[in-house]
């Protein structure tokens, strides 16, 4: 069965992974300057150094946080500082025993599970870092589920890690990733060492970030050739919504996989479409009950003039209106009136209606399907108006 597999569009299908870290982010430089200027005294003085990553889901935090902490720990071989770097996901290890565990585990990973205490625990790990003389930067991915269920503690204990010993070497530096602001859930204490400045937001990608986020991916993942630039600019569009680029990757792999269940050799606009339509789709057959008839009929239009295309214009789709019309015996409404149809199509999300741009010549609206494969939205219109005949 293997042998009946064809050729692949993916040359490095492992680039797509959430855990996959490029070696250049994308519009992430201003964060990666501001944690490189935070940073500092770990290289010059061996002091410890705290953080927190604030922004949405997708917004580039902990890969941001990963591509620092790489660089800083070559960074430091080059000029013969030891640090190294570990990452705790709190969703998953959500109390303090279980993160000083995996943070033991990062110098014995046979460690046993059961039997230490958090203060035995956090002995060891000092004598582990004391042996080596690094310095160590913990990341705490998603860390106000920790905070919210195990509470502070776990912070003050991590940031107070150097103060029994008189000089002492500062051997922990921390990194916070969070959806919201962790100084928050913290107490006085706890929250003393995070200086508001040391805070560092991440806002949503816009269509253009999200473009150049695809293309580099697209780059990585994708044979020459296999990803043309319509596909791409839809992976951004779709992802725009919601500016995630963790769900414009999941699309873009999602639709080069669609492609090789084809067999071709090209990821296509309706690969992308039916990738968005698997992962999320707002067309439903209840949305399409609610439009009225002509609302149906010009989505119809959409989607039989849409077919292999990134887009289309006003004109084509309302020529295709004019015809699905006369199939099913209605009058076909007036251009002022077809125009209102497309605009509610718009704001029912069902369709993205723009302005034309650079690359299109004179001044038109474009449309283009963002949630479902021109071919499916087609069967699906056609078997909600014939059940009305």
């Amino acid at each position: 069965m293997w042998d009946t597999i064809g050729k692949s569009v993916f040359k490095d299908q492992r680039t797509l992974s959430f855990d996959y870290v490029p070696p250049k982010l994308v519009h992430r430089d201003d964060q990666m300057k501001r944690l490189i200027m935070l940073f500092r005294p770990v290289l010059d003085s061996n002091f410890s150094q705290n953080a927190v990553l604030v922004g949405s889901v997708g917004t580039g935090k902990t890969a941001t946080a990963k591509r620092f902490c790489i660089d800083l720990k070559e960074y430091g071989e080059k000029h013969q500082k030891a640090i190294d770097w570990t990452i705790v996901n709190c969703r998953q290890r959500n109390s303090e025993s279980s993160v000083i565990l995996q943070v033991v585990n990062h110098f014995q990973p046979n460690f046993p599970d059961r039997g230490f205490s958090i203060t035995e625990m956090l002995r060891i790990l000092r004598k582990d870092l004391e042996k080596r003389r690094v310095h160590l930067v913990i990341v705490l991915d998603e860390a106000d589920v920790l905070l919210k269920k195990a509470g502070p503690d776990i912070i003050y204990k991590l940031t107070r890690f150097g103060e029994e010993k008189v000089e002492a070497r500062e051997h922990i530096s921390l990194v916070l990733i969070s959806q919201r602001n962790v100084l928050d859930l913290m107490d006085a204490a706890s929250a003393s060492t995070f200086k508001r400045t040391n805070l560092i937001e991440f806002s949503k990608y816009n269509h253009e970030e999200l473009r150049d986020i695809v293309t580099q991916r697209a780059d990585l993942a994708f044979h020459e050739g296999a990803v043309g630039d319509d596909a791409v600019d839809l992976v951004a569009e779709v992802a725009s919504e919601w500016g995630d680029a963790r769900f414009a990757i999941e699309i873009l792999e999602k639709a080069g996989m669609l492609a090789d269940e084809e067999g071709v050799d090209e990821m296509s606009v309706e690969h992308v479409r039916g990738a968005k339509a698997e992962a999320y789709s707002s067309i439903t057959e209840s949305k399409l009950v609610d439009l009225d008839l002509h609302q149906k009929l010009t989505l119809l239009a959409i989607a039989c003039s849409s077919k292999g295309k990134a887009f289309v214009t006003t004109r084509e789709v309302e020529a295709a209106y004019k015809v699905a019309c006369e199939e099913r015996d209605e009058k076909p409404r007036a251009h002022t009136a077809f125009w209102g149809l497309m605009k509610d199509l718009d704001t029912l999300g069902i369709v993205s209606a723009k302005k034309s741009g650079p690359g299109i010549s004179g001044k038109t609206t474009v449309i283009k399907l963002l949630d479902i494969p021109a071919k499916v939205l087609e069967s699906k219109v056609s078997q909600v108006l014939d059940a009305e005949e």
